[in-house]
């Protein structure tokens, strides 16, 4: 079993005399290990927040090292010797500990958490797996025209419905047939603006409820909102029924009206805020505000800080997904700009944690099981998406795309999708040798198609802007 496989994992805090810290992730049930003859692991180097950091790709393992143990390491290559081979040492114009220090890096290398071998990909994946999640498009329309939405202002670009009772009573019953043995699956209420059809969310939950003692299940309701519609009637509904509420707003007033108007041209911003607070402080379950920036709000820290001010405690700003040549899709040119902003805000969380920010939550310490780390978010295999008219889809950004239908539980037919089970790491397009891919498992392939044309293609834009964001959160994490 590999060491990123996080069964028995332990969080280290080590400081050597020489100076090398290190905090380290490994898989304890089986001790430090020789490595094989020819092991050639990677091992990323990156300086963050004050911070020289190593990650060891193979083993998860994380490491804060001074000065000298970072340079010595940067010019390290497998297999690594007891001795300091004579072409390094030559190099090193301070020589002071040296040898400490590379004895300290070495016994890192034995035990398998430096270098180590990306034993993880030879793992072979099932072809199926049981369903866990189901994404319920409970509306085809929507009371907003966000002029970056990939639904196409919530009609999926076909005809503006919301999904019956008996679809969405067919669809609960379709996840508990395809559920297996699994005991906990999630439906994620989700549009368009589900609360456009605020009867069909109740009358769901409620159904599903029903169903969890007969079968030995136990539901997790989620639902996503722009929050139009958001009375105190659903207010206390979902603060009740829901374990996750995603509130969808972009920032700053000027920012969010000029992104997310209505259907009439008029802002959403002073509508949609008091309501999200009241949603927000009555709440004991988790939410996040979650917003987008694009190219015409490149300077999103000003909008994640208007946010918190607001009172949010939880928030998630994601980079708009468009091709190149849409007026607000991101471009190479814009990465320096979105990384100083990525910067500004690890170094406020360094200083303070005044609010939770959802791409620099990290666990070093346990982590996704291993077909997560491999494959990612599951659509396809453990999570579908089904459409007002019962068809089913590998998830939400794939609806209404023919080539990817799966079925529909309104017949009973269902054959997982082929291409997106079959896609992971060891099958997109260098995705095999990033540093990156036991975090992100290979990225977003609605993503890929919807950028790149191709699934397996990745999105490089977004590639760079993740791995941006994983660094910062690893750092966070080596101060906690």
């Amino acid at each position: 079993m590999s060491n990123v496989v996080p069964v028995g994992l332990q969080n280290i805090l080590h400081r050597g005399e020489s100076g090398l810290r290190k905090i380290v992730m490994r898989d304890n049930s089986q001790g430090p290990r020789t490595p094989p003859a020819g092991a050639a692991g990677r091992v990323h180097l990156f300086t963050q927040l004050g911070q020289n950091i190593a990650l060891d790709v193979g083993s998860g393992s994380v490491h804060l090292l001074d000065g000298p143990a970072f340079h010595l390491l940067s010019m390290a290559k497998p297999p690594l010797t007891p001795d300091i081979p004579d072409e390094i040492l030559q190099r090193v114009i301070n020589q002071k500990d040296i040898h400490e220090v590379w004895g300290e890096l070495y016994s890192l290398y034995t035990s398998q958490m430096l270098f180590a071998g990306d034993d993880a990909q030879d793992i072979e994946l099932p072809e199926k797996q049981p369903l866990k999640a189901l994404c319920m498009h409970v509306a085809h329309d929507c009371n907003l025209r966000c002029g970056y939405c990939f639904a196409e202002a919530g009609g999926f670009g076909a005809e503006r419905e919301c999904i019956n009772i008996h679809t969405a009573k067919a669809a609960v019953d379709f996840l508990v047939e395809q559920s297996g043995t699994r005991r906990n699956l999630e439906i994620d209420f989700f549009g368009g603006e589900p609360l456009m059809a605020f009867d069909v969310v109740r009358q769901t939950v409620e159904y599903a409820k029903s169903l969890e003692k007969t079968h030995k299940k136990r539901f997790r309701f989620t639902i996503t909102t722009n929050g139009i519609l958001l009375d105190d009637e659903a207010i206390v509904f979902i603060n009740k029924e829901m374990s996750n509420a995603v509130l969808s707003l972009d920032g700053r007033r000027d920012i969010n009206d000029a992104l997310r108007p209505a259907v009439n041209g008029k802002g959403s911003y002073d509508v949609v805020v008091p309501r999200f607070r009241a949603l927000a402080n009555g709440r004991a379950g988790d939410y996040f505000i979650r917003g987008t920036f694009t190219a015409k709000n490149l300077d999103f820290f000003n909008d994640i800080l208007h946010i918190a001010e607001l009172g949010f405690k939880n928030i998630s700003i994601e980079p708009v997904v468009l091709p190149d040549g849409r007026e607000l899709a991101i471009r190479e040119e814009h990465l320096p700009f979105i990384f100083e902003q990525y910067d500004r805000l690890a170094e406020l969380m360094a200083r303070e944690k005044p609010f939770n920010f959802f791409h620099f939550n990290v666990d070093l310490n346990q982590g996704p099981c291993v077909y997560k780390r491999l494959r990612g978010c599951g659509a396809g295999g453990e999570y579908a998406a089904v459409t007002p008219d019962g068809s089913l889809y590998p998830c939400h950004q794939f609806a209404g795309r023919a080539e990817y239908k799966m079925g529909s539980v309104t017949d009973g037919t269902f054959t997982p999708s082929a291409a997106l089970t079959a896609n992971h790491i060891k099958t997109r397009t260098g995705c095999s040798e990033c540093w990156a891919k036991y975090f992100c498992g290979g990225g977003c392939a609605a993503a890929n198609l919807n950028t790149m044309g191709d699934i397996n293609t990745p999105y490089s834009i977004g590639c760079a802007m993740q791995k941006k964001r994983l660094e910062c959160a690893i750092a966070l994490s080596c101060l906690r």
